[in-house]
């Protein structure tokens, strides 16, 4: 004790706490930023590099929403699925197994003949990254003493922000110079480092439940009920609200919804434990994150298409042009962990999604062809600013306290629900920015050339662009109200 107080009076951080290792714990948290940095380059790359694959592939507009969309759908599915598996199995088998399928899958789409083999390859994609984001956090969990969980979940998150920072210059510089399969290709080599580097920092160690066996029907429900979601979303702009297709996808929807409640309150292991949001920090917490994701994800892929598609700007001019967002929102992620020792971490969440709210705020009063670009700066760097504060600090809320057994689970349901969020976001983008277009021209919006075409239809797509906006702060002003219920809940527990 003596050894402990003296170490904590001269400043220098203790070799362990709570009998935990900090050195072992900061290179848990390297080895998983590495792989999140990985992974979040691949979505932050493809949505400014996805005009130029659209035009030289020939994809349309369908194929194009889908290279997203497939991607972000079978992660959401498979995030729970992974993480009991993970809890039963042990992570550090299923995080490596899961970088190896996402850098095999990336070599193999960069030799893709077609849009839809690339649509297919994504799914691959998606897969080892379910692996991956279902263990990251749960892995750091394990690893950190809990006063200072805040600390290396900041910086985890802050991993995320990086990619944000260097993906979209990126991107549009391998696109319009290299050329498309380089958007793919490059993941292989930091793949292998990675790989390399998990293998030799990652312990064996003790699966955290005895638990066995999965919710294949859950499982099959889940992919269902959102996979008919988002086939309506994503042609209706197209198709029309009265079409058998859209038709069809909202009912799959509808039915199997309630389905999927039924099958989850009497299995024993379901894929969504529904008793777990009688917690009001988790409960609160998941749903926050939720439509703070929804209202989110869409920020970085509208403005890149944005400003090709407006403003004829090229894709590396592109990605330049929304770095702010992702260097604010770098700064704040890794410093938000700091920030939880003179703030609480479920206030900084609440504070975090005000001011994201507010960045969308000013982006749908000033969205024009004609907008000064420091204007966006301003939105795209206060946007950045909550969203850092947000994401560390909802995530420590959800998960200090959890028992190690239900770690890795209640984060893959963060996560599931998390991801819920940037499917249906996105899907609601890609069609509200397209409505008030005629359909002959949604090619030409995603290849980043409608600008070529006329004033008006350039005019009518800022108006999609004000709809989608207008949407995605109502949906953050509904994230606010659940992080403050959470807040007060949290305060009374």
């Amino acid at each position: 004790m003596a050894g402990r107080a003296e170490t904590a009076r001269s400043g220098t951080p203790p070799a362990e706490e709570d009998g935990k290792p900090i050195g072992y714990a900061w290179r848990v948290v390297s080895v998983v930023g590495l792989a999140s940095v990985l992974t979040a380059l691949g979505g932050s790359a493809l949505n400014v590099a996805l005009p130029e694959i659209t035009r030289q592939t020939g994809a349309s507009a369908a194929a194009a929403s889908w290279i997203l969309l497939s991607f972000q759908l079978t992660t959401t599915v498979l995030m729970v699925a992974f993480g009991r598996l993970a809890d039963t199995y042990g992570r550090r088998t299923m995080y490596l197994t899961g970088l190896a399928t996402y850098t095999l899958a990336s070599l193999a789409a960069g030799f893709s003949p077609d849009p839809w083999v690339i649509v297919g390859l994504r799914v691959l994609q998606a897969v080892g990254t379910a692996m991956l984001l279902t263990n990251s956090a749960a892995l750091i969990t394990d690893a950190f003493p809990r006063a200072r969980l805040g600390e290396g979940m900041g910086v985890y998150t802050a991993s995320f922000s990086i990619a944000q920072l260097v993906g979209p210059t990126m991107g549009g510089f391998l696109a319009d110079g290299l050329g498309w399969r380089w958007v793919f290709w490059y993941n292989v080599p930091l793949g292998v480092i990675g790989l390399i580097w998990g293998a030799i920092v990652l312990r064996k160690g003790r699966p955290a439940s005895r638990e066995r066996g999965l919710d294949l029907p859950g499982n099959l429900l889940v992919l269902i009920c959102l996979g008919s979601l988002l086939l309506a979303l994503s042609e209706v702009s197209r198709r029309g609200w009265g079409d058998p297709l859209i038709l069809a996808g909202l009912a799959g929807f509808a039915i199997t919804l309630p389905l999927f409640v039924l099958q989850e309150l009497r299995h024993r292991r379901p894929v969504v434990d529904l008793r777990m949001f009688r917690d009001p920090a988790f409960g609160l917490g998941t749903l926050t994150s939720l439509l703070n994701s929804a209202s989110r994800v869409g920020v970085v892929f509208l403005l890149a298409l944005f400003f090709q598609a407006v403003n004829g700007d090229d894709p590396v001019t592109a990605g330049v042009k929304i770095l702010p967002m992702a260097i604010a929102a770098m700064i704040f992620s890794a410093t938000s962990g700091f920030l939880q020792r003179l703030i609480p971490a479920h206030t900084l969440a609440v504070l975090g999604t005000a001011m994201k709210t507010c960045g969308l705020g000013l982006l749908l009063v000033t969205i024009s062809p004609a907008v000064p670009y420091p204007v966006v700066a301003t939105a795209l760097v206060i946007i950045g600013i909550g969203s850092g504060m947000f994401l560390p600090s909802n995530t420590t809320v959800i998960l200090d306290g959890m028992p190690s057994d239900r770690v890795g689970i209640a984060n893959a349901m963060r996560l599931m629900l998390q991801n819920t969020g940037m499917v249906v976001g996105t899907a609601l983008a890609l069609s509200i920015i397209t409505l008030p277009l005629p359909p002959a021209l949604h090619d030409l919006v995603f290849a980043g050339t409608l600008s070529e075409v006329s004033a008006t239809a350039t005019g009518q797509l800022v108006t999609g662009y004000q709809w989608a906006l207008a949407c995605m702060m109502s949906v953050s002003v509904l994230a606010v109200i659940a992080g403050l219920g959470r807040r007060r809940a949290t305060g009374r527990s």
